[in-house]
């Protein structure tokens, strides 16, 4: 039927513009005088508390960073980048930061620049990406030295095609 709406200030005469702004203002600010945060369907909530699966509130005092670090099983995964006390960047790490690159990584953002502009593709797909590393010639010959907990770790032989084109590509390709 016909939607609330309240006065935002916007209107003529104090009459309002006929947006929600002020109707979602209101809310909120009931939901605040009462104590709690307004979840997406049910009763509010008390501060500290977060529903399993849900949108985490920063109003809750909860760090997202906390609830998915104790999501992770078998807790951290040799990922993270996080810098604090007593973390620094590796010197692998923090010269691509500030400009200078490595021949490897040179040689990669190369390979990567070139695959873009003979694919006409401004952004790659996770295995587009897969597939010009193993062109560069890069194999998995060592253990993984990051936990990854829904993969197997599998090693291959350094002399291992890459197999990422077609059969008969050269023909194709010359």
């Amino acid at each position: 039927m016909g939607e609330r709406r309240g006065r935002c200030g916007d209107g003529k005469n104090g009459q309002g513009c006929g947006c929600k702004r002020a109707v979602d203002a209101e809310s909120q600010g009931a939901a605040r005088a009462g104590g709690g945060v307004p979840a997406a369907s049910g009763p509010l909530q008390q501060p500290g508390e977060a529903p399993a699966g849900s949108i985490i509130d920063r109003r809750l005092g909860l760090d997202r960073r906390e609830i998915s670090a104790r999501n992770t099983p078998g807790g951290a995964t040799g990922l993270e980048r996080r810098r604090g006390v007593g973390r620094r960047l590796s010197d692998f790490t923090k010269s691509a930061e500030e400009g200078e690159l490595t021949k490897e990584q040179f040689l990669f953002l190369m390979a990567i620049d070139s695959f873009k502009r003979a694919n006409s593709r401004a952004f790659p797909t996770w295995t587009d990406v897969l597939e010009v590393i193993r062109l560069l010639g890069y194999r998995k010959t060592m253990p993984s030295e990051i936990r990854v907990g829904a993969a197997e770790d599998w090693r291959e032989l350094p002399d291992t095609a890459s197999d990422v084109r077609p059969e008969r590509w050269r023909e194709r390709a010359a």
